[in-house]
């Protein structure tokens, strides 16, 4: 229960910070692509605080024997770049271009009762759901056999 608790306020100080930056407005996404004509820079000021907190905590959090409420840190063990990882990175950049909306401020902006952020997280979810069928994760290992 704890543990849903400190989601659940996590992912609201995140949906908040969202709001108050304006990332839930597709324009100011939308600005921030446009770099040839009115660019806005908002959101560059926003992904920097984001990457000025994650160098200043990311080594001293992974110091730590176990994180907070897990009992191990997940970290992606493939760091190959392949054709796969591009594709899906030319897709979610494309999508994030014509929409103004990554999953985050898109959930966010489920709140707001636009139709068209409901088509766009309707569309995710079904994106999502094609993806699963149609590419076929490797089973885990079974480490206890």
């Amino acid at each position: 229960m704890k543990q849903q608790v400190i989601s659940f306020l996590v992912g609201l100080m995140f949906g908040i910070g969202l709001a108050v930056s304006g990332m839930t407005n597709p324009q100011i996404v939308q600005g921030f692509l446009d770099v040839l004509g009115n660019w806005d820079y908002r959101l560059a000021l926003v992904m920097a605080g984001a990457v000025g907190v994650h160098l200043a905590f990311y080594r001293w959090i992974l110091g730590r024997t176990t994180p907070l409420l897990a009992t191990r840190f997940e970290i992606p063990a493939n760091r190959q770049i392949d054709r796969r990882l591009l594709t899906g990175a030319a897709i979610f950049g494309i999508g994030w271009g014509l929409a103004g909306f990554c999953p985050g401020p898109a959930i966010t902006s489920l709140a707001s009762f636009r139709i068209e952020v409901l088509v766009f997280v309707s569309m995710m979810i079904a994106g999502m759901q094609l993806a699963n069928r149609l590419i076929r994760q490797p089973e885990p290992a079974n480490l206890g056999s």
